[in-house]
């Protein structure tokens, strides 16, 4: 499931963020990472993310994106995890590299489902990277976003369809919301620190 803050729905446009294309990528990025459970995703603005990272990994600053893995109990009930975007960080990162919004989202839903499904670039020795670069080719998308962290990404390619037709424990929600529920955080737009 995909919410959308109000404000940011009002400051870009149901149009640039294209929640059914976005939900049709994530059951994809999913599948492709084998990860099983719902997966609910917030996408919502620097503030929010910010007292987010904050309060779940005490970074106070805005990142892109984190995952909070569900505990045992949530994945008993079919949970994955939650997912919280900016998409004010992306919208920046996908201007930067020239490339629609809706991209930039996709590469960071790809990006979180990883580390939902338990990978850590962090401590992995090149797992999580290498993962992410053969399902961002076989997904469409453009170089993955740990490359583009390490500034080992080629520049930016044209993409126009991508795909076709942590911190503290605590029970996984069907829904994320302005309180998120927090389990292990995973970020990467500070890749020098470890969260999970």
């Amino acid at each position: 499931m995909i919410d959308i803050d109000p404000e940011i729905e009002e400051k870009f446009g149901r149009t640039a963020l294209k929640r059914a294309r976005l939900t049709r990528f994530l059951a994809a990025a999913q599948a492709e990472a084998r990860l099983k459970g719902e997966v609910s995703v917030l996408l919502t603005g620097d503030a929010e993310i910010r007292r987010l990272n904050r309060d779940y990994r005490k970074k106070d600053k805005a990142t892109d994106v984190l995952s909070f893995p569900a505990d045992e109990m949530g994945q008993a009930m079919g949970i994955a995890g939650d997912l919280a975007i900016s998409v004010e960080t992306a919208a920046r990162e996908a201007e930067s590299r020239g490339h629609a919004l809706v991209i930039e989202l996709e590469v960071l839903l790809l990006h979180g489902a990883l580390h939902l499904a338990g990978y850590d670039h962090e401590v992995d020795d090149g797992e999580m990277a290498r993962k992410e670069e053969r399902l961002r080719k076989k997904l469409g998308l453009e170089a993955g976003l740990i490359l583009r962290t390490l500034g080992k990404a080629k520049p930016a390619e044209k993409n126009t369809s991508p795909v076709k037709k942590s911190a503290k424990k605590a029970p996984a929600k069907k829904a994320v919301a302005k309180q998120v529920s927090a389990k292990k955080v995973a970020t990467h737009k500070d890749s020098r620190s470890r969260a999970r």
